[in-house]
């Protein structure tokens, strides 16, 4: 599956809903990063993979309080407009092995104790 990005808007009142609002955010499984948008910074927008945008509205309403699901979409990803692939030549490598050699490594005497 995508990256997905979800923005959710929490109503905030003071510091300690505010840490605890994202703490919430960021203990979901499949999250990458979580963010504060807006203009007011009351909105947290959450990117990651496989996310569960109902289960973290759901967590936010009984840890923080009034919660509201504004977006769920797909992650634009930025292609630098200069990168270029090149594939670098490498040169073949030529083993030789002694077939006549051989290695006896942890094989010794059995020990018998009396």
């Amino acid at each position: 599956m995508a990256k997905q990005k979800i923005v959710v808007k929490v109503t905030m009142n003071n510091e300690k809903k505010i840490r605890k609002a994202l703490k919430i955010a960021v203990s979901l499984s499949g999250v990458e990063s979580a963010s504060f948008v807006g203009s007011d910074k009351t909105q947290i927008a959450v990117t990651g993979e496989d996310v569960d945008s109902v289960e973290l509205t759901t967590l936010l309403r009984k840890g923080v309080g009034y919660t509201e699901l504004v977006n769920v979409g797909p992650v634009e990803e930025k292609k630098p407009a200069a990168a270029k692939e090149t594939n670098p030549t490498v040169a073949p490598l030529n083993f030789t092995v002694n077939p006549y050699q051989y290695y006896y490594g942890s094989y010794g005497m059995p020990y018998y104790a009396y």
